[in-house]
């Protein structure tokens, strides 16, 4: 599964052997490395990092927040939540 649409692939020997010119291109866009034509990671600048951290977070607060409602809609109370959660089952 390709993370972004035509993005840019090296093999991982090639990766290493030129890894100054992998760095300098993946602060521009992420960079797929490969190892024996299979996809094993992406090299992306900090900055791409850190925005789709952010971007997964916000997308994780708004679920939970969702799903709050709902439970809270449908009956359930803080103290049923702490007993399904509870270890003591």
């Amino acid at each position: 599964m390709a993370i972004i649409a035509n993005m840019k692939q090296i093999a991982a020997r090639e990766a290493k052997n030129r890894f100054g010119q992998l760095l300098d291109a993946a602060q521009g866009a992420p960079v797929q490395v490969t190892k024996k034509g299979r996809a094993v990671s992406v090299m992306m600048s900090l900055q791409h990092y850190e925005h789709l951290r952010g971007a997964a977070w916000e997308r994780l607060l708004a679920t939970m927040d969702t799903l709050g409602e709902e439970a809270s809609a449908n009956g359930l109370t803080e103290a049923q939540l702490a007993t399904l959660l509870s270890d003591d089952k």
